[in-house]
């Protein structure tokens, strides 16, 4: 086939032949229907060359790279210099004021004030130092010079002397000369060098201060997968989060402010594991509007649900922010003071007993005087370890006295055994019985105090029932058809626990209850509601959080059934006239600190060196003989000398029947007749000896046993 050489873009009009590029020739084949391509000029063809090399991904890595880092050192300059100005002049202290006054923080504004007026006056003296400084320089070179020079002939003297030689009066002298002169020329030495590379040391410096702060153009910088998993929180992201929460009113009234929301904002403060912010809410948003949309608020905020808490202070149309950092509520806090403190004791009447930690990180501490208490929560949460532990830290007042019925029977609570009165162990029917019996034996020696003298004192009684739903739960009837639990007027636990509620406070006479998942038939809503302190771990619903706090709780932030089941333990919400609340919340969520078994064991042998010795009854059997000497023993115990007082209140707490109405002329009567001198003054108060009163008895059984042979 023939072939013919064409110019493949050689232009028609031929007067711009004359200006047309340099063109690339082709070889084609001949054809009659073949038409004329139009040349491609090489210019053409080179930019396209260059566009290709322009947008290359490896060309745009490259120049990405050399911006990068020459940024680096653009931007570590600019930040040196800042800091240097900062340093030498009052505008970080004027900055600071200006952001403290726009935050509306006029204490801080005031603080940095005072702040840069200290400075001022500093760098005044400073400034009048320098004036003075020339001629003290200059003096006290002339005077260290002459001290230096003669201090150096003097030792040239002694040597001289030593060695015999004249010539070594000047040898220290000249050491040191020579010694100067090395020094220079080390110097002279190193001096090039250190001019030659300085700068550049100097530009690695700014480089390395402008790559730790990113002094770069954000497209510039390298290429990563950004995680805002726990990022910083500020007033933009605060702004951001609630402005997408789905409420058309904020959303609309955000976006019409002028400062783009900033104003709805109090400061953000660090508040122990997180921050805190109030939010002041436009006109037509409700509070209760973004206490429902928790969940998202949070996941806006990029926390999860449990690090978010709302709550609502006293200003209106506000909601109260906790923010906690991400991952902070899963570390666990400190252990107990009861713990590392051994020398510490209780004050039952103005002390507060060491619980935990808020979500700030401060100690949380609950008074219990005079308040009866309520824990609940679903099952294994951590509800019987944080009833036990104000327990033992009230165990350490000695006149404070126990009664306890642990209706689970599963050993939490057997430290107590020699401290408390009475120690009931035992999920079955029977053990509900002997606890009911024992509750109600506590309302008779409630009865007994009201009746008493005015101005009678009497030691602080608390009654605990752990797993108090298996009380009211109970099926059981006694033998006139009372039932013993339920939560009908003829109930006798329900009964029992209402009358303590109703008058035992009065006299210290007071109820500790725990119980599991809160419903109408486990936990009457009379009974629940006679607790002056009321707390809940983690629960299933906001129906049951309700019956743990109460609707004003609820109402005002608490959220107990938005604690994680199994990762919240012995976390809790409280409300309660004894913990300090932060002004205008109704609750607070406390930490509390764990102490295991053997912990509890140690504190409560130290519980028991502070008293004179207890004898634990562990079962209450009502409607027998009673023998009056036998069971002044008994509360007796193994104490050498105990007050007739104390004597009185245990036989009262043994049988209230029998011993609930005694006075000291009772009790003085029995002894009496069983020997002289069993009861006597000690340093003014009246005590019963124990072996004076052992000997009686010993004395009784001996004259019985020779009476019936």
């Amino acid at each position: 086939m023939s072939e013919n050489v064409v110019n493949l873009h050689k232009p028609t009009d031929p007067v711009a032949v004359a200006d047309t590029a340099p063109t690339v020739l082709a070889v084609v084949p001949e054809s009659p229907d073949a038409l004329p391509a139009r040349p491609v000029p090489l210019w053409v063809r080179s930019g396209r060359a260059v566009k290709r090399v322009a947008t290359d991904e490896r060309t745009k890595n490259t120049g990405r790279v050399v911006v990068r880092h020459g940024a680096y050192v653009v931007g570590g300059a600019r930040i040196v210099a800042r800091r240097t100005w900062d340093g030498r002049t009052a505008s970080r202290y004027e900055r600071m004021m200006r952001t403290a006054e726009a935050a509306g923080n006029l204490e801080a504004a005031e603080e940095w004030e005072e702040r840069l007026q200290r400075f001022r006056d500093a760098r005044h003296r400073r400034r009048m130092d320098l004036l003075h400084s020339p001629v003290e320089v200059a003096k006290g070179m002339a005077v260290g010079t002459g001290m230096s020079i003669g201090t150096l002939i003097g030792l040239g003297v002694v040597m001289a002397i030593n060695n015999g030689d004249i010539k070594d009066v000047i040898t220290p002298l000249a050491a040191t000369i020579e010694f100067i002169g090395l020094l220079i020329y080390i110097v002279s030495v190193v001096w090039g060098p250190l001019v030659t590379i300085g700068p550049f040391l100097a530009l690695l410096g700014l480089w390395t201060v402008g790559r730790h702060q990113q002094a770069a153009p954000q497209w510039a910088l390298p290429a990563t997968v950004r995680n805002s998993e726990g990022e910083p929180i500020t007033p933009s992201i605060v702004v951001k989060a609630l402005r997408d929460l789905g409420i058309p009113a904020l959303r609309k009234a955000i976006k019409e402010m002028g400062d783009a929301g900033a104003s709805m904002l109090g400061p953000i403060t660090i508040a122990g594991c997180g921050v805190e912010v109030d939010v002041t809410l436009p006109s037509g948003v409700a509070t209760n509007e973004v206490q429902g949309r928790r969940r998202k608020l949070a996941e806006n905020l990029t926390r999860h649900e449990h690090e978010v808490f709302i709550t609502l202070p006293e200003a209106a149309r506000t909601v109260r922010l906790w923010i906690a950092d991400s991952g902070a509520l899963d570390e666990p806090i400190g252990p107990s003071p009861l713990v590392t403190d051994e020398t510490m004791t209780a004050d039952y009447a103005k002390g507060k007993a060491p619980w935990g930690q808020d979500l700030r990180g401060d100690a949380a501490a609950l008074s219990l005087y005079q308040r009866h208490l309520l824990i609940t929560g679903l099952s294994n949460q951590g509800k019987t370890v944080a009833l036990r532990s104000l327990a033992l830290w009230v165990a350490l007042d000695k006149s404070v006295q126990f009664l306890m019925g642990d209706l689970k029977g599963a050993g939490d609570w057997a430290m107590f055994d020699g401290l408390a009165t009475t120690l009931i162990q035992g999920p079955t029917d029977e053990h509900v019985i002997q606890v009911t019996e024992m509750v109600e034996g506590a309302v008779e020696e409630m009865n007994r105090r009201l009746q008493a003298p005015p101005g009678t004192t009497f030691p602080p009684l608390i009654v605990i029932v752990d797993e108090a739903q298996v009380a009211f739960m109970c099926p059981a009837v006694d033998e006139d058809k009372r039932p013993y639990g339920g939560s009908k007027a003829k109930s006798r636990y329900f009964t029992a626990a209402r009358k303590i509620h109703n008058q035992g406070r009065a006299v210290d006479v007071l109820l500790w209850q725990g119980t599991q998942d809160p419903t109408d038939q486990n936990l009457p809503k009379l009974v629940r509601e006679g607790a002056h302190t009321r707390a809940s771990l983690a629960l299933g619903t906001e129906s049951q959080a309700r019956m743990a706090l109460g609707d004003k709780a609820v109402d005002g932030g608490a959220a107990p059934n938005l604690l994680r089941p199994g990762l919240d333990q012995g976390t809790l919400v409280v409300a309660s006239s004894g913990i300090k609340i932060p002004k205008g919340q109704s609750s607070i969520t406390v930490r509390t600190h764990y102490i295991d078994d053997d912990a509890a064991i140690a504190i409560t042998d130290r519980a028991k060196a502070l008293r004179d010795g207890v004898t634990t009854l562990h079962a209450i059997e009502p409607g027998e003989d009673r023998d009056p000497l036998d069971d002044i023993a008994t509360v007796v115990g193994d104490a050498a000398r105990v007050r007739t007082k104390d004597v009185l209140a245990r036989l009262a707490t043994l049988n209230a029947d029998a011993y609930g109405s005694w006075s000291f002329t009772d009790l003085k009567r029995v002894l009496d007749d069983a020997g002289p001198d069993i009861a006597y003054k000690s340093d003014g108060v009246m005590v019963v000896h124990r072996d004076r009163l052992t000997r009686a008895l010993a004395n009784r059984d001996e004259t019985d046993s020779a009476s019936a042979a």
